[in-house]
This record gives structure tokens, C-alpha cells and sequence, in this order.
């Protein structure tokens, strides 16, 4: 069983943003469409630790890719948690997964999708916001539309992702990322 909507999460993001071609994305539910310049896509890829202290505490891989209208879909995600597998497709739409996961800088590692090395750098001054509308389509095509809110400490951050042979995060594999923040610290409510 999972907790009801809202979830209020802490803990630590290591975030990759990265082009890719619109055509290497796999393909998306019916209605969304990624948003695409010159013909590429933005794609955020990222290792979470959720810390004990919020609603569950697990660790995460996910990717992600801007849509129209300007709102991140979750295309492919893993937790090691059954009860935020759970929630997060009952509640949201989120399509995870199950998957033994670590993430703890240095490292972090998905057995037989990808792992990491992850080299947090200096932290920028203050906290910073981190809002977002998460938009996500169930299988009979209803969207969800998903509000994020908190905070958190920014540091600029190295992550030089090894996609796995095979792996579902193939459209990654071999790409640099443009840049890699860590959210530190963050504090978030995923849900109304």
C-alpha cells in the first residue's frame, strides 16, 4: 500500500540534461509530443536518494523529456521501493519500475540499465525554487497533470553517465550531457 497524495520528499537529485535527436526517443503516449529544436529534444536523466525524514524514503533513475506544452514527462523510471512503484503509477501515471539501485556519490548504479560517476562540485549561494507541472498520459490516454513544489541548494556538478548494453536508456548512450546540476538538500511536495 502507498501513502495518499501529497508526498513530501527530501533528499538528493543528480541531474544530467542532455540533446538528443527527436527521432532516437522512444516513442511516446498518444497526445504528448516532445518539444524539439533543430530537430532535437531536451532530455533530463537523473539519480534521486529520498532521504528518511519524508513520506518514503528510496532511490530513483529516471528520464525525462520536455513536452508541449513546456512540461516535463517521465518516459523511463526505476525505484527500488515497491510502494512508490506503486503510488507513482496509481496516483500520477508515472511508469516505474523496480529495480535494484545505488546512489551515493561517487557512484550510482541500476543493474543492467546504466551507472554513474558523480562528481558534486561547489554550492551556489541560497536556495533556490523548484516548481514544475509534471504531465503524464494513462493507458486509456487521460492525462495527469502533476504539481511540484520545495526548494533547494544548487551545485554545479560532474556525471559521466555508462549506459548498460541493451539498456532502455540506449537513446543516452555515448551522448555528453550539456550540463549537470546536483538539487542538494531538496525539499518537495509532488502531489495536491
Amino acid at each position: 500500500m502507498y501513502p495518499p497524495s501529497p508526498w513530501h520528499l527530501r533528499g538528493q537529485l543528480h541531474l544530467s540534461v542532455f540533446a538528443v535527436p527527436r527521432r532516437a526517443l522512444p516513442p511516446l503516449p498518444a497526445g504528448l509530443r516532445p518539444l524539439a529544436l533543430g530537430g532535437r529534444s531536451l532530455v533530463g536523466a537523473a539519480w534521486v536518494a529520498y532521504e528518511p525524514g519524508g513520506t518514503l524514503h528510496y532511490r530513483e533513475l529516471l528520464a525525462a523529456v520536455l513536452v508541449r506544452p513546456l512540461r516535463p514527462t517521465v518516459m523511463d523510471i526505476w525505484v527500488d521501493s515497491p510502494e512508490s512503484c506503486e503510488g507513482g503509477r496509481a496516483l500520477w501515471a508515472i511508469p516505474k519500475d523496480l529495480a535494484e539501485l545505488t546512489v551515493a556519490p561517487p557512484a550510482a548504479a541500476a543493474t543492467g540499465i546504466a551507472h554513474a560517476e558523480i562528481r558534486p562540485g561547489r554550492r551556489l549561494p541560497g536556495r533556490w525554487p523548484a516548481p514544475l507541472s509534471l504531465v503524464q498520459a494513462r493507458e486509456d490516454g487521460t492525462r495527469v497533470r502533476t504539481p511540484v513544489s520545495g526548494t533547494a541548494a544548487l551545485r554545479r556538478t560532474g556525471i559521466t553517465w555508462h549506459i548498460e548494453s541493451g539498456s532502455p536508456l540506449s537513446y543516452l548512450a555515448g551522448r555528453k550531457p550539456l550540463l549537470s546540476v546536483t538539487l542538494a538538500d531538496f525539499r518537495l511536495r509532488f502531489g495536491s
